[in-house]
């Protein structure tokens, strides 16, 4: 299925098509032979890294995921932020992450830009949104899921890998 997927967006010999469809389905975790299933036929977790492969397959240098970790079990929606942040590094990538996700936010966020009242009211590190002098990003960040999510990034180990400037 995904290699079907592939070579229909693509200008490429079918071998060349199946090596990179290979390739990217590894990246991401996935066993070999989700490429041969429908998305149907996929969990939940799958289906996200299914859609990341897929994603990938141009290597892009700009990736956008919209709310990648909704839906997903906790367990599921680390794993799934783990990976975004191994592949961010890998490949170079740059990733624009929209997402209400706390745990994603203060796990694997570089910068947050806060929207409210239809505009941008705080752009900061995740660290620094709990003294924003906006209201709502304020009671947002410092509740009690923006505090144990904050308290569960500083407990998990430093990831090593860059961290880009402002």
């Amino acid at each position: 299925m995904f290699v079907w997927l592939l070579r229909s967006g693509a200008d490429l010999p079918a071998d060349l098509s199946n090596e990179l469809a290979r390739a990217k389905i590894a990246m991401v975790g996935l066993p070999r032979e989700s490429s041969e299933r429908y998305p149907s036929e996929l969990s939940g977790g799958m289906r996200r890294r299914a859609a990341l492969a897929r994603a990938l397959a141009t290597d892009p240098r700009l990736l956008l995921l919209d709310e990648p970790t909704s839906g997903l079990d906790s367990v599921a929606a680390s794993h799934l932020d783990e990976l975004i942040w191994r592949l961010r590094d890998v490949l170079d990538l740059t990733i624009f992450l929209i997402t209400h996700d706390l745990d994603s936010i203060f796990g694997i966020c570089d910068r947050v830009a806060v929207l409210a009242d239809r505009k941008i009211v705080a752009f900061a590190p995740p660290e620094e949104l709990v003294a924003s002098s906006h209201p709502w990003a304020r009671t947002y960040f410092n509740g009690p899921r923006g505090r144990a999510a904050r308290t569960a990034a500083t407990r998990a180990p430093r990831r090593e890998g860059r961290r880009r400037a402002p």
